[in-house]
C-alpha cells in the first residue's frame, strides 16, 4: 500500500464571522481560490498533476453551493483537468476531506490531491441549509435531537463540570493562542488574504481576546438556557432521566467562535513528490470515524480515537500531541478525563474558543496546526479529532517525517 504524505499546508487567517469581520467582503470562492493559489506558488506546482481538490463545506448553499471545490479550481487558474468535490460531514468536513484524500493515495488510485475546507459564516449562515435532523418533528421526537449547545450543557451536567472549571479552560485557550500568535507559531501555514486589488485585508486570527479573565467570563449569560426552557431540556432529559435538570454553563466565552476561513493540504504519494521535487513533512498513518449517542452528541472524539488507535495497534501513550476541536469547553475536558491524557499535550496553541471554528475548514486547520507544532518541538506523532453533529467523531494520526 502507498504511503500518503503531507507535502504542504496553508490556511487563511480566521476572520470574525459577522458583517464587521475582515473577511466578510471576500466571497467564499475567493477564500478557497487563494488557498489553491498559495499552494501552487509555494510549491511551484504543475497543477496538471493534481488529480482532485476535496473541500469540506458544512453549509453548501448559495455562494458556497454548486461544488465550490471545482469552482475554486477554475477561479485559481488550475489546469482544467483538475477535478473538485465538495463534501459535508458537519464540523469534521475539513478533516474528512484529508482522510478521503489519504485513502485515495494509499489505494493507488490517485497520486496528488489537495484536501481542506471553506466556510464563510458571515455570508452563509450556519444552519441555513435546514435538514431533517433539525426540521423533521417525528425524527426529532424519536431520537431526541437537540441543538449542540444543549448537548454541551448536558455533558457538563452529566460529568460534573462547573461553570468556573469550563471558564478556566476557556481563559487558558485564549492565553495559549495569544502567546502562539505573538511568537509566530501560526506563520508557517497562514497567509494574508487579499482583496480584488491586491490589498491585504487580514493577516492574523482576529477573534482572539487575550484580556479574557474569569471575572469577564462570569458576566456572560448562559447561551442556551432560554431555548432549553422552551422544551429542549425536557427532550434531552427523556434520554437521560437520571439527571434532574440540565445546568446551562456554556456561553459565548467558553464556546467556539463563529468565523470565516479556508484551508488546504497538499497530499500525495512518494513518486509524485519525487517527480515534483517536494519534501514530505509527515505521513498520514491512521484515520477513522465513529458514531455516538445523538442526544449528547459531542462525545464522539473519544470512541473515534479509541477505534483508530486499536485498529492500528497503538496506545494513547504513543501520541505526543493532540488537537481536539474546542466546539465547547466540555469537549476537550471530557476527552482528557476519559482517555487519561495530560493537558500539556492538548491544544498547546489554543483552540476554537480563542481562534474560531470555520466549520468546513476547521479539521484541516487543526491538522496543520498539529503538524507545525510537531515540527517546532521535534516531536513525532500527533492526533487530531473533532466532535460531529448528529453524534459522530473523527480522528486522524500523523507521523512527522
Amino acid at each position: 500500500m502507498n504511503v500518503a504524505y503531507i507535502y504542504d499546508a496553508v490556511r487563511t487567517p480566521r476572520g470574525r464571522g459577522k458583517s464587521d469581520g475582515s473577511l466578510h467582503d471576500i466571497q467564499p470562492v475567493q477564500l478557497a481560490q487563494q488557498v489553491l493559489q498559495q499552494l501552487r506558488e509555494r510549491n511551484q506546482l504543475d497543477t496538471s498533476l493534481v488529480d482532485d481538490v476535496i473541500l469540506g463545506c458544512v453549509t453548501p448553499i448559495g455562494e458556497q453551493g454548486a461544488d465550490i471545490a471545482r469552482t475554486a479550481v477554475l477561479a485559481a487558474g488550475y489546469d482544467q483537468s483538475v477535478a473538485g468535490v465538495q463534501i459535508n460531514r458537519f464540523c469534521s468536513s475539513g478533516l474528512e476531506a484529508v482522510n478521503m484524500a489519504a485513502a485515495y493515495i494509499m489505494s493507488g488510485q490517485q497520486e496528488l490531491i489537495i484536501a481542506g475546507g471553506i466556510e464563510s459564516m458571515s455570508r452563509v449562515a450556519m444552519g441555513s441549509d435546514g435538514g431533517a435532523m433539525m426540521m423533521n418533528p417525528a425524527l426529532i421526537a424519536e431520537h431526541k435531537f437537540v441543538p449542540q449547545g444543549i448537548s454541551a450543557d448536558l455533558i457538563a451536567t452529566k460529568y460534573g463540570y462547573s461553570r468556573e472549571f469550563l471558564d478556566s479552560y476557556a481563559v487558558a485557550s485564549q492565553q495559549k493562542a495569544a502567546f502562539a500568535q505573538q511568537n509566530q507559531r501560526f506563520s508557517k501555514s497562514m497567509f494574508a488574504v487579499k482583496d480584488d486589488i491586491g490589498q491585504e485585508v487580514l493577516t492574523f486570527d482576529e477573534g482572539m481576546r487575550p484580556d479574557t479573565s474569569l471575572d469577564s467570563l462570569a458576566k456572560l449569560k448562559p447561551a442556551f438556557e432560554t431555548i432549553g426552557q422552551m422544551g429542549l431540556d425536557h427532550l434531552a432529559l427523556m434520554k437521560y432521566p437520571e439527571l434532574n435538570e440540565i445546568k446551562h454553563l456554556h456561553h459565548a466565552g467558553n464556546s467556539s467562535q463563529i468565523v470565516d476561513g479556508a484551508a488546504g493540504i497538499l497530499i500525495g504519494n512518494k513518486a509524485i513528490g519525487e517527480k515534483l521535487g517536494l519534501k514530505p513533512r509527515a505521513k498520514i498513518t491512521a484515520f477513522g470515524v465513529s458514531g455516538s449517542e445523538p442526544t449528547i452528541m459531542l462525545t464522539g472524539p473519544i470512541p473515534a480515537t479509541q477505534k483508530v488507535l486499536k485498529r492500528n495497534g497503538m496506545n494513547i501513550s504513543d501520541i505526543d500531541l493532540f488537537e481536539i476541536n474546542e466546539a465547547f469547553a466540555a469537549i476537550p475536558l471530557l476527552f482528557m478525563d476519559v482517555l487519561k491524557v495530560d493537558a500539556s499535550k492538548v491544544n498547546v496553541n489554543g483552540g476554537a474558543i480563542a481562534l474560531g471554528h470555520p466549520l468546513g475548514a476547521t479539521g484541516a486547520i487543526i491538522l496543520m496546526t498539529l503538524l507545525d507544532e510537531l515540527e517546532r518541538t521535534g516531536k513525532s506523532t500527533g492526533l487530531a479529532s473533532l466532535c460531529i453533529g448528529g453524534g459522530m467523531g473523527i480522528a486522524t494520526v500523523i507521523e512527522r517525517v
